[in-house]
């Protein structure tokens, strides 16, 4: 015992490993250092393809002209001949208001919400040789004011069916009846570390896939979930090019609020079916493999599996995302139909390609929410059950010394294809067996657009010095698989829910301060598909409604105090 004492002391006294991660509550900043790749100021080899960002010695390398990793976190004491450290994490403050009804995009542990929330999170990072322990909890906050959700005047065959998707999936309207507070461990981990490998704990958010604001498999959309990690934190690199990865293994929860109305009837027959009380197993994973021969170019895979944790346990199935890819055989010996309806699961590949030369970066990933039979089937019915995100970035810049210009576009499609017709796979997130569908504390741990719904989005941006204008145009429509469902008997063309939205925004760095706001205008053309049938003409205007989200964004880094240079864009 001694001997092995011995050992690991040692380890740790000649082992001097930094690891911090800039958490997903952080996004602008992580964005930041996305456009400084496409300016050569940042590491070429990172994929941006699984986030967060982890720095120090074990992590990515940033120049301190950018956000040094040597300050993220202020030292506040060494111990064991400096090879342990004690640091204090910049604090987090992030407000947001709405004023009609909830507007929420990758805000983590906020809810959907109307009114005004908050989220406050501050801790430390302490290290001793490879071990790394991160304790960032969050507060949060909602006023959660009722609001005008899915309408009274729908007849009842329109609720029933709003219900299919209710029934099938864990996403409240409205989290409970009063105001909102909660306490989380955050984005805080454990983890043992070694040179670019890391095995831990961690209740922190996750960003799998190259997409800017809709991955489609893994956001920051909801609340961390508790889990268990084996991941790299920096490229690993070999003869043929760079490897990164994430294993995750962890536990999803469910809300425990009720859709709208659960006491609403249809031809004497309750809508409202209670869901499984059981918590959910997750595994997932993300593999991303960037070839030596082309330059700039990351290609990966992402697949999940959930089940009810009584489900696991019965059928002692520990490892199921390395299982099955395909129902029929692909790790058993035939098809088990008992098996195949007890678990959900999705799987689907990415692509990035950065253009340094151009400084430009396109992106994409393909998804699958409903396992193919066999690669036949997948070859001859490749539309049916996929969600996809494309994107463009490019940065314009005549001189090192002269303003940026930034674009951005991105395309997301959810909505079911014309396959459904013959081959209904339901839409995104939703399920029939393990009826939270793809959610953890009510919310989608993908898309924020959400189930069935589609969005274009095009920002425009100048960069000066350290100051960042930007304005964006965002076209969403909401849920068409609903609408589809819904109203195509009827053949009612006229009810398509769809947001118009502007962006307005200001970033800046100022000392010790990194700050952000986001303005929000949107109009709700057919908001929650409604529409009064016996107004004329017959092509007329439906339930038409304003909205102002604000997110107002502050970090605060208490070891800020370096001189920056001048013509560097970002601090």
């Amino acid at each position: 015992m001694r001997i092995i004492l011995s050992v690991v002391l040692c380890f740790c006294f000649f082992q001097e490993i930094l690891a911090q991660t800039i958490n997903l509550n952080e996004g602008f900043i992580q964005q930041n250092l996305r456009t400084a790749q496409l300016l050569g100021e940042f590491d070429p080899s990172v994929s941006f393809t699984s986030l967060p960002i982890h720095t120090g010695k074990i992590g990515v390398k940033i120049d301190s002209s950018l956000i040094g990793s040597k300050e993220y976190g202020a030292t506040l004491k060494t111990f064991f001949g400096k090879h342990g450290t004690l640091k204090i994490l910049p604090v987090d403050f992030i407000m947001e208001y709405s004023s009609h009804h909830p507007y929420s995009r990758n805000n983590g542990s906020m809810i959907p919400n109307r009114g005004y929330q908050q989220l406050v999170s501050f801790g430390f990072h302490a290290e001793l040789g490879p071990l790394s322990i991160q304790f960032k909890p969050e507060s949060v906050y909602a006023e959660n004011r009722n609001f005008e959700g899915f309408p009274d005047s729908h007849y009842g065959i329109t609720w029933a069916r709003r219900y299919t998707l209710w029934n099938h999936i864990d996403m409240p309207e409205r989290f409970g009846e009063n105001a909102y507070k909660k306490s989380l461990f955050g984005q805080s981990s454990i983890r043992l570390n070694y040179k670019g490998l890391s095995l831990g704990l961690s209740s922190e958010n996750i960003w799998w896939g190259p997409s800017i604001r809709n991955s489609i498999m893994m956001s920051n959309q909801a609340q961390g979930f508790n889990h268990i990690t084996f991941n790299t934190t920096r490229p690993i690199k070999t003869p043929i090019g760079n490897f990164e990865w994430q294993v995750v293994t962890g536990r999803l929860e469910g809300s425990g609020f009720k859709p709208p109305e659960p006491d609403q009837t249809f031809g004497s027959t309750l809508l409202y079916v209670p869901k499984n009380d059981d918590w959910r197993y997750y595994q997932g994973l993300t593999f991303t493999y960037s070839p030596k021969w082309v330059e700039g170019l990351s290609l990966g895979f992402i697949r999940w599996v959930q089940m009810y944790g009584e489900f696991a346990i019965a059928n002692s199935d520990y490892f199921p995302v390395f299982d099955r890819l395909f129902r029929d055989g692909s790790g058993s010996d035939a098809f088990d139909y008992t098996y195949d309806h007890g678990i959900d699961q999705a799987a689907g590949i990415f692509g990035r390609w950065v253009w340094q030369d151009a400084k430009a970066e396109i992106y994409g990933e393909l998804n699958y929410n409903d396992a193919k039979h066999n690669l036949r089937d997948l070859i001859l019915d490749s539309d049916h059950a996929r969600a996809y995100t494309i994107g463009i970035h490019k940065v314009f810049q005549k001189d090192s010394t002269s303003k940026i210009y930034e674009f951005s576009w991105e395309r997301t499609m959810m909505q079911q294809t014309s396959s459904r017709l013959l081959r209904n796979a339901g839409s995104w997130y939703m399920h029939g067996t393990v009826r939270h569908g793809y959610t953890n504390n009510g919310e989608v741990l993908g898309a924020g657009i959400g189930p069935g719904s589609n969005s274009q989005y095009f920002e425009f941006a100048m960069i000066d010095k350290l100051d960042k204008y930007s304005i964006a145009f965002e076209v969403v429509d909401q849920d068409n698989d609903f609408f589809m469902y819904a109203f195509e008997e009827a053949e009612d063309f006229r009810r398509y829910w769809k947001d118009f939205n502007v962006h307005f925004s200001f970033q800046k760095k100022l000392k010790n301060l990194w700050g952000r706001i986001n303005v929000v205008y949107s109009r709700s053309l057919n908001y929650q598909w409604e529409l009064d049938d016996y107004t004329n003409p017959y092509y007329h205007a439906g339930t038409d409604v304003n909205n102002l989200h604000v997110n107002f964004n502050l970090t605060y880094h208490f070891n800020s105090k370096k001189k920056y240079k001048e013509n560097k864009v970002y601090p």
